[in-house]
């Protein structure tokens, strides 16, 4: 049974920021904390000012911050900033008497986190990566718990009391396709492939994936029916080149329906963000990833060899990265639809719907909130 809140308590405080993969979770949490009735406000920066969902529909409370990175006058504006958002964040925690404060990494979240420290506020970090993050690392040592996506993470001790594994959450249409049977491309029948790599990875796919789908046998070729997202400046020539090999082809650079695409591809070719790596996971499909190399301490390397541990996926390397070693594992995993179909069933096996779920069982339990014998939070 969900567990509704029914007495007053201090709001969670949900701090986040920056890229899609710091807020997906957040949006999660939220949307379970919204379902509990647990109230939760969000402090972020301005590029908070974009959300929509359960994080758009309470209070929003934003504090300055930046990344410390590039040159040394920009590392130094950056701390500047930060210490700013200090201010900004100490303000805004006594503001509203939260009950807990919750980090997804992210410089965004460093100050309310470290405000919260000063505060001696009950804290969580919540680590999408199988590499904790320089953010997260910054605020470690005040965090009474750390929720983590794979079962070891790299800079966490092991047994560290705080630590547990809870999963990286998905959207919503993404877990309502959890139960999507996985079925291998049978003897002479078509194979969807999948080939996605956001703005990190699409330059680079453009060009190795179309040599290598013209790279195999011509009866392996003709059963490809292919979707790819491309950069705009790349469709047209990508589509041309499929066009000379007879490969069908669908080219976009942004497919809204993607976790459909995701449930129908026998096979997944993408980067190892940590929201593909929970995406690939939670609907159960085989892939071959490439990490991006210039990744912050090179995560998604960790994320994809992760994944392929738990012999979901197969890991190539940017500097491997060939039309003709592509070519190689695309008709290898083409003629093996029993290996495809055992990576997915590894694939489905590691994910975890209930990541969201996780995550807010985390709070009330950090939070020293009780549970009566109905079912409510008191």
């Amino acid at each position: 049974m969900t567990a509704v809140v029914q007495s007053p308590v201090g709001p969670v405080v949900l701090a986040t920021g920056g890229t899609g993969g710091h807020v997906f979770p957040a949006e999660a949490l939220a949307g379970e904390l919204e379902a509990r009735g647990l109230p939760f406000t969000l402090v972020t920066d301005a590029r908070g000012r974009q959300w929509q969902g359960a994080l758009s529909r309470r209070p929003i409370h934003y504090i300055r911050s930046a990344s410390p990175t590039g040159s040394l006058r920009r590392r130094l504006a950056a701390l500047f900033a930060l210490g700013l958002g200090l201010f900004d964040a100490w303000r805004a925690l006594g503001r509203i008497g939260p009950s807990a404060v919750v980090g997804f990494g992210g410089y965004a979240s460093v100050p309310t986190l470290i405000a919260a420290r000063l505060r001696r506020l009950p804290a969580m970090l919540h680590e999408q990566n199988a590499v904790l993050g320089k953010a997260n690392r910054l605020v470690l040592g005040g965090a009474a718990r750390v929720a983590t996506s794979f079962a070891r993470t790299q800079y966490l001790a092991d047994g560290d009391h705080r630590v547990r594994l809870v999963g990286n959450p998905v959207r919503e249409p993404v877990r309502a396709l959890r139960s999507s049977p996985y079925r291998a491309p049978s003897e002479g029948r078509v194979i969807d492939l999948l080939v996605f790599g956001g703005s990190q990875g699409a330059a680079s796919f453009s060009q190795v994936v179309p040599e290598a789908i013209l790279g195999l046998p011509a009866a392996l070729r003709a059963r490809v029916r292919l979707v790819q997202q491309c950069r705009p400046e790349d469709i047209e020539r990508v589509r041309a080149h499929y066009g000379a090999g007879g490969v069908v082809a669908e080219l976009a650079p942004f497919f809204p329906d993607l976790p459909v695409r995701l449930a129908a591809a026998h096979l997944v070719v993408g980067r190892a963000g940590a929201s593909t790596v929970a995406e690939l996971a939670a609907i159960g499909r085989p892939s071959l990833l490439i990490p991006y190399p210039f990744a912050a301490d090179d995560h998604q390397s960790a994320n994809a060899r992760a994944f392929e541990a738990a012999g979901a996926c197969i890991v190539m390397p940017q500097a491997s990265f060939t039309a003709a070693a592509l070519a190689a594992h695309l008709q290898a995993l083409f003629e093996a639809p029993q290996q495809l179909a055992a990576m997915a069933a590894a694939a489905h096996a590691a994910g975890r719907p209930d990541a969201a779920a996780r995550l807010a069982d985390l709070v009330v339990e950090m939070t020293g909130l009780s549970l009566s014998p109905t079912g409510v939070v008191a």
